[in-house]
C-alpha cells in the first residue's frame, strides 16, 4: 500500500497541486460526455488508491455507491423527457432511455467529484492553502483551511469519544432505545464542545502570532523549482488544449430529446486523450518516480 508521504505529486509546489485539482474538478463538472466522466472517475479512484490504499477506498465506496445509485434512480423517476419510451411507470409517466442514461451520467459525475475532493483534502493540506492565499485573503483562507480540516478531524475525534464512552458502557450501542438516544446526545454534546473550544484556541493562537497584520512575514518551505515549472507548463498546455477542443465542440453531448454525442473523429479523440492525460497526471508522476527509485536502487 502506498503511503501519502510516498506520493510524488504531493511533494510538488502548492500552486501545481491547486491548479491541477482546479482544472480536473472544473472540467469534470462541466463535461457531461460519458467518456469524460468515465475517464475522470477511473483516474480519481486510481489516485485515491495511490494516496490512501485499497482498503480506505473500499470503505469510502460503501457510502459513495449507494449515493450514486440513488442519483441514478431518482432521475428516471422524476424526469420523463426523451423520445425512446421503454415502458410506463405505475403513475402513468413514461420511462425513457434518455432519462436513464442521464441518471447514470449524474451518478458518475457525483462519484467522480466526491472522489476528487477526497484526493484534494489529502494533497492540499491547510498549510499549502494558507501559503497560496494567506497574503491575498488572509481571513478567508484561514476560514477555508479550517473548514476543509474540520470533517476529517471531526471524524477522528468522534471515533475517539465513541471508544471512550464505550469503555464506560455509555456508547450508542449500549442499553435500551432511550438510553442509546441519551448516550448519542451526550457524545454529540462532547463533540460540539470540542469544536467550539478548538475554534477559539485556533483563533487566539493565530491572533497572538499576528496573523493577517500588515507587513507580517511567514516562513515557507515551498520553492518553485524547475520540476514545478515543468509541471505548470504541462498542466497549462493540457488545460489550454482541452479548452480549445471544448470550444470547438469536441466534447458536445446531448441527452434530450435524443441521446447524441459529438462525431468521433481524430480531433475529438485527441481531446479525450488530453483529458485522460490530465486526469492521470499524478499517477504518471508517481510511476515515473517509482521507476527512477527502482533504477537507483539497482545501481547501488
Amino acid at each position: 500500500m502506498r503511503l501519502q508521504s510516498r506520493d510524488a505529486f504531493s511533494s510538488y509546489h502548492p500552486a501545481v497541486n491547486f491548479l491541477y485539482f482546479g482544472l480536473v474538478l472544473f472540467f469534470t463538472m462541466c463535461f457531461l460526455h460519458p467518456a469524460c466522466l468515465l475517464l475522470s472517475l477511473a483516474a480519481a479512484l486510481r489516485y485515491a488508491v495511490c494516496l490512501n490504499g485499497r482498503r480506505a477506498v473500499r470503505r469510502s465506496l460503501r457510502y459513495l455507491l449507494p449515493a450514486a445509485l440513488l442519483a441514478a434512480l431518482i432521475n428516471p423517476a422524476f424526469n420523463h423527457q426523451g423520445t425512446t419510451i421503454l415502458t410506463y411507470l405505475p403513475s402513468g409517466n413514461p420511462l425513457t432511455l434518455e432519462s436513464i442514461v442521464y441518471g447514470l451520467a449524474a451518478a458518475a459525475l457525483l462519484s467522480a467529484v466526491v472522489t476528487w475532493f477526497s484526493c484534494y483534502t489529502a494533497v492540499m493540506t491547510s498549510d499549502k492553502f494558507v501559503y497560496l492565499f494567506g497574503r491575498v485573503i488572509p481571513a478567508l483562507s484561514l476560514v477555508l483551511s479550517m473548514a476543509l480540516r474540520f470533517v476529517p478531524r471531526f471524524q477522528v475525534q468522534a471515533r475517539a469519544v465513541s471508544q471512550a464512552q464505550r469503555c464506560v458502557g455509555r456508547d450508542v450501542s449500549d442499553g435500551s432505545l432511550l438510553q442509546r438516544l441519551r448516550n448519542g446526545v451526550t457524545i454529540l454534546s462532547i463533540l460540539l464542545t470540542w469544536c467550539l473550544e478548538n475554534a477559539l484556541e485556533t483563533a487566539d493562537s493565530m491572533k497572538s502570532r499576528g496573523y493577517g497584520l500588515p507587513g507580517r512575514t511567514a516562513f515557507s518551505i515551498y520553492r518553485l523549482d524547475d520540476r514545478d515549472q515543468a509541471a505548470l507548463w504541462w498542466l497549462g498546455a493540457l488545460g489550454g488544449y482541452i479548452l480549445s477542443m471544448w470550444g470547438a465542440g469536441g466534447f458536445a453531448c446531448r441527452y434530450f430529446p435524443t441521446f447524441r454525442l459529438a462525431p468521433r473523429d481524430g480531433w475529438s479523440l485527441s481531446g479525450l486523450l488530453a483529458f485522460g492525460l490530465l486526469c492521470l497526471t499524478p499517477v504518471i508522476i508517481d510511476r515515473r518516480e517509482d521507476r527512477q527509485w527502482t533504477r537507483l536502487r539497482s545501481m547501488t
